[in-house]
């Protein structure tokens, strides 16, 4: 597992205590803050995995931050226990001083050793930060997580949306990432031996124009959204 390198650590453990303050900032310019975006993930993940009937028990978060999906994944979900990985230890600080618990724990990934016992892995906005060439060993980190049958939802920043683009542009730690289109995201995930079962887009208009936000789900296939998840299985066999 080689997402682990000094330079990502320290570029995060610089924005731990500043993190939630910057990413909000960012996301001004639609109107909603980063909680809309939290929960409107995890639901969506919630009605894919009902029509696989598909009920997780364990997660992992994997590029955690500070934990903010934690209370999400218990809530919406309705998971029972959450293990958040990250890189930089300062985040996973903030993460275990907020959201700790018996429920769920923080580690850094060379803390963790993948047993192929987790039921879901859950990651947002963590690959456009790992540089190319450790992608595949970061997916292959994750396939070892889970058991066979377990599901994967990656979600990542659309790069063919000019509002994304802006919005990483306001982020003083997304300025500089490297974003990945979603046919990429699925070879990636097949290479690792995922199958690939869907990729969803949402988040397609702001607060200004929330009204219209009741036709999303007819338009999720299209590559219009801010965001996508693709969701990937572990082969059982």
């Amino acid at each position: 597992m080689t997402i682990s390198t000094s330079t990502t650590s320290s570029a995060f453990d610089a924005y731990a205590n500043g993190y939630d303050a910057a990413l909000e900032q960012g996301l001004s310019v639609s109107g909603e803050g980063k909680n809309y975006f939290a929960h409107g993930r995890i639901a969506w993940l919630q009605g894919a995995l009902q029509k696989l009937k598909f009920q997780p028990d364990s997660a992992v978060d994997f590029g955690c931050g500070t934990g903010s999906a934690t209370p999400f994944l218990f809530d919406v979900l309705g998971i029972s226990s959450v293990l958040g990985l990250e890189v930089s230890s300062k985040s996973r600080e903030v993460a275990e001083q907020m959201h700790g618990s018996e429920r769920a724990r923080f580690l850094l990934f060379e803390q963790y050793k993948p047993a192929g016992t987790i039921d879901l892995a859950f990651c947002n906005g963590v690959f456009h930060h790992i540089p190319p060439q450790q992608r595949a060993s970061s997916v292959d980190y994750v396939f070892r997580c889970l058991r066979p049958g377990g599901l994967f939802a990656l979600w990542e920043n659309n790069p063919w949306n000019p509002g994304t683009r802006l919005v990483m542009s306001r982020i003083p730690f997304d300025k500089d990432a490297i974003t990945l289109t979603p046919p990429e995201t699925r070879r990636t995930l097949r290479a690792s031996g995922f199958e690939v079962l869907r990729t969803d887009f949402l988040f397609i208009f702001p607060h200004i124009l929330k009204w219209l936000r009741w036709t999303e789900p007819m338009v999720s296939r299209l590559p219009l959204g801010a965001q996508y998840m693709v969701l990937g299985r572990k082969p059982v066999g």
